[in-house]
């Protein structure tokens, strides 16, 4: 048996919707990380110190990231259910929702300790969204394609990460150029927050025309079937925990050191550039928005060379060389000059898409069809928690303890070894057939080669 394969047309569309889907999506998230180091920390966690109340702000932050998993479990158990299309369609609102509330938000100078409750609760709610959106975006385009290019176009969702953040840094780096320091932070600052609630109307036009995976379509009516003779069906979250642990830390592991560095490179950039080196903040701005949009460029050539190497390859291209790249980084911002803390975040990025662009296809491939939404997103959203979410917070400690960004680039280059670590003992999975179960993968574990991919 083989892949149930769209024709490229349909391909397209499964993959502009999805594209399109989760830009929207980032945009949301990533615009709470641009403003928890520029807004949040003044206007909801004002302190003396300004690097506590970033800390504070960057504490909120991660708390999104803390509802992932949950919104993991329960997206992925009816993902596997009913379908990856209805909870596309509902994570795109309930983010979207989340977002615009917060540009509505009074102050802490307004209302006091109930304007950061307000946010935090809001914060939860995107984090929850987020953790279903991923699964589900990479899950019905790699569903939808055949082996052979799965890699390329299972990494445009991916793409939708530095197209999110490259939509909300575009917009606050241009309301903080044509605004006054003052004007942004009173009311300018809302402006991207509240632009959501219209991206979000033409994301759920374009994500409602897709179609149901024919792939998961195949595995219900076998699950259906056999329903029928009374079978009696286990939840997939318990079958991802039964069966595919080991995959489960094989993805966690696979993203860790991509999660790290990207929110190092995209987030806590923005503070040491205008908290630590004292520059201005569009000096910081410039350098992400620059770089996302050569990171939304180059990850799906990063997927595309995947399928004719394989992923583990070019993921560990990105991992090794990040590790080396953490400590050139820090010391070429460290010039002051904004040319060169560009080209040091557009560097940074290339190779974080090495790590990140095959990655959808990577982890997808690792699981059985009627639990890979459970076990694809379970996977990469502990990852988040463990990674992402802490990576800011660490990042602003240890830049305040000690002055230095010296213990910031051995975080980072450990954190790009444990990825390079578990992808070498982690089993190529390029050709993989998705309609194959676990069982059959045992019995014939050498994945399948299909034409046009070199032998």
């Amino acid at each position: 048996m083989s892949d149930t394969t769209t024709p490229r047309g349909g391909i397209a569309r499964i993959v502009a919707a999805s594209l399109i889907g989760t830009t929207i999506e980032w945009y949301d998230f990533f615009l709470y990380g641009s403003a928890a180091a520029l807004v949040f920390n003044t206007q909801f966690f004002p302190t003396a110190d300004p690097l506590v109340g970033t800390l504070i702000a960057f504490i909120t932050y991660a708390i999104g990231f803390v509802a992932r998993p949950l919104g993991g479990v329960v997206f992925g158990h009816f993902g596997d259910k009913i379908g990856r299309k209805r909870l596309l369609v509902l994570s795109l609102l309930m983010m979207g929702g989340a977002t615009f509330a917060m540009g509505l938000l009074p102050t802490y100078g307004s209302i006091g300790v109930g304007a950061p409750i307000l946010l935090t609760v809001l914060r939860l709610v995107q984090g929850f969204a987020l953790g279903g959106e991923w699964g589900g975006a990479v899950l019905i385009v790699s569903e939808h394609g055949g082996a052979e290019h799965r890699g390329f176009w299972a990494s445009w969702p991916q793409a939708g990460a530095p197209g999110g953040n490259l939509l909300a840094t575009g917009v606050l780096a241009l309301l903080a150029a044509v605004q006054s320091d003052a004007a942004f932070l009173s009311w300018g600052w809302r402006v991207p927050f509240l632009l959501s609630g219209v991206l979000v109307m033409i994301g759920l036009w374009i994500r409602i025309s897709v179609t149901e995976s024919p792939v998961f379509l195949a595995a219900q009516a076998k699950a259906e079937a056999e329903a029928a003779k009374g079978a009696k069906e286990t939840a997939p979250v318990v079958q991802v925990f039964r069966r595919s642990w080991r995959e489960v830390l094989s993805a966690i592991g696979t993203r860790f050191g991509e999660n790290i560095s990207y929110y190092i490179l995209t987030s806590f950039i923005l503070v040491y550039v205008t908290v630590h080196l004292e520059l201005p903040k569009s000096t910081a701005l410039n350098a992400v928005l620059i770089g996302s949009a050569v990171h939304f460029v180059t990850i799906p050539l990063w997927g595309a060379l995947s399928d004719r190497i394989g992923r583990r390859p070019v993921t560990l291209i990105g991992s090794v060389g990040m590790a080396l790249w953490a400590f050139a980084f820090f010391g070429i911002v460290d010039s002051r000059s904004s040319a060169e803390i560009t080209l040091a975040v557009i560097a940074g990025l290339l190779l974080h898409g090495a790590m990140y662009g095959p990655q959808a296809a990577f982890i997808s491939e690792m699981f059985d069809t009627r639990v890979r939404y459970s076990g694809a997103s379970m996977g990469a959203q502990l990852a988040s928690i463990v990674a992402g979410a802490l990576a800011p917070i660490i990042a602003v400690d240890l830049l305040k303890n000690y002055g230095s960004a010296t213990p910031i680039s051995v975080y980072l280059c450990a954190a790009a070894l444990v990825t390079t670590l578990t992808v070498a003992v982690t089993r190529e999975t390029r050709g993989r057939d998705l309609t194959r179960a676990e069982t059959e993968d045992a019995a014939d574990p050498a994945p399948a080669v299909t034409a046009g991919d070199p032998a």
